[in-house]
């Protein structure tokens, strides 16, 4: 894997870009040498032919054609997103080539880089799909030290990740009874763990044992390991590199401790107050006609406050009022009792449920973080009665609260909504990685993949 300011990479998904926009050039280039001949200059197609690629290549982004979930493998939603993504380029193509003197050369090109394009990229993503894996090639050899349920866990994680990754086996550790891992994985203990990495061409060995003392594990062998040029991992760094969450199954304050991250500064400070005050105050211009569309909408629905106002946790422990627009009925918990929404809820009212699957009813919160409440990107802010609770039955709940809370965060768009302890601690899992590893960078990575949220209406509840 790659790592680009401080969040990683899988080297499979920048070989994926990088042939995407290799193709998408090319297209280009053949529409123009097609249909304006006149054009076919360096300066030409160094400029066409880029923004073409760039423009297409975020919007294959925009649909998760680049994420390792699972769903992305299946052939029919790989062609239904790349059709998608056309989709959204095409009008943005058609309005930059109406900007050109000669417009009607310019759309002659547009629709034939698209079409070719088009035709390119479903022809190469059909040929990748009948090898069985666009990364197969890239597939990086994994043992796994462990076969307890720490192990099994590491196996899920690594299927999860796609094609990416290839676990040769399991070793048992000697302290190890409990097996929880496929029977066919297993390896024997009758062979040293480095014979085992030399005979399966180990890229890397990943620890994933809970008891470590008492000579649990084969010291000698995994430096050996490590000398040899073989990465060895423990379980947690691991899946964080991986699949961007810090794993709460292994994690020990020594971990937190001692690791990487959380690095603080009055530079990185000043530098993200400002970006989330921009960011806050373009959104905020941008949407306000849509702001007032909503609340006029609110106010004619049903009777009570437009602008709903809910104590939450934020900074520090300290507590501040979140403004929302309202979307359930008015005294929704007439009870005194705090609850979480569920699923198709009685309580939220028909434009509430708009609103809540396009996020709309958290376009207040805008002037939270103006005010300094909040930042644009942060962790979800919780109510203090959940805080409680959580903070009691989940080690290292407290630790989100180190940063400023946000609108949108990495948690928001890698999970879906949260209405349980135990989505609270998948969900925590994501916040910690944010917290120990947050940068611009990553901030606009969740920016981006919220617009895709957005569009799509995943996780609303």
């Amino acid at each position: 894997m790659v790592r680009v300011f401080n969040h990683f990479f899988q080297v499979s998904t920048l070989v994926r870009v990088l042939l995407d926009t290799c193709l998408l050039i090319i297209a280009a280039a053949l529409a123009i040498a097609w249909r304006a001949p006149e054009w076919f200059t360096l300066h030409g197609i160094g400029v066409t032919a880029v923004v073409f690629a760039v423009i297409v290549t975020l919007a294959m982004s925009l649909v998760g054609m680049y994420d390792t979930d699972p769903y992305t493998g299946q052939l029919l939603g790989i062609v239904g997103r790349t059709l998608f993504a056309f989709l959204i380029v095409l009008p943005i193509s058609y309005g930059l080539a109406m900007l050109v003197p000669q417009s009607e050369r310019a759309l002659g090109v547009v629709n034939a880089g698209t079409a070719l394009g088009l035709g390119g990229m479903l022809v190469m993503r059909a040929a990748s799909y009948a090898r069985n894996g666009e990364a197969s090639l890239f597939a990086r050899r994994v043992l796994i030290m462990g076969a307890s349920q720490q192990a099994a866990s590491v196996v899920q994680s690594l299927h999860e990740c796609g094609p990416g990754f290839q676990v040769v086996g399991c070793l048992p550790a000697a302290s190890e009874d409990e097996v929880s891992v496929q029977p066919s994985m297993l390896l024997s203990r009758s062979v040293s763990l480095r014979e085992w990495v030399e005979r399966l061409n180990v890229s890397e060995v990943v620890v994933a044992v809970r008891e470590r003392r008492g000579g649990a594990l084969p010291l000698r062998e995994l430096l050996d390991c490590k000398l040899s040029g073989v990465q060895v991992t423990d379980q947690v760094s691991f899946l964080e590199r991986v699949r961007g969450q810090v794993h709460l199954d292994s994690l020990r304050a020594s971990w937190l401790i001692y690791g990487d991250g959380f690095r603080r500064g009055t530079t990185r400070n000043i530098v993200k107050r400002l970006f989330d005050l921009s960011a806050s105050l373009v959104l905020l211009v941008l949407t306000a006609p849509l702001m007032a569309l909503a609340a006029l909408v609110v106010s004619m629905e049903s009777h009570g406050p437009i602008i709903y106002r809910q104590e939450r946790v934020g900074q520090g422990g300290r507590t501040f009022n979140v403004l929302k627009f309202r979307s359930m009925c008015n005294n929704a918990e007439a009870d005194g009792k705090p609850r979480w929404a569920g699923q198709n809820d009685s309580r939220v009212t028909r434009f509430g449920k708009f609103m809540r699957k396009t996020r709309i009813d958290e376009l207040p919160q805008l002037f939270n973080v103006i005010r300094g409440d909040m930042s644009f990107v942060g962790p979800r802010p919780e109510r203090p009665f959940f805080v409680d609770q959580l903070t009691r039955d989940i080690p290292f709940y407290a630790g989100r609260h180190s940063v400023k809370p946000g609108i949108t965060g990495w948690a928001q768009v890698k999970y879906a909504y949260g209405a349980s302890v135990d989505d609270a601690v998948a969900k925590l899992q994501y916040d910690l990685y944010y917290v120990k590893n947050h940068t611009v960078f990553l901030d606009l990575m969740i920016l981006f993949q919220t617009i895709r949220v957005v569009l799509t209406g995943q996780g609303a509840r």
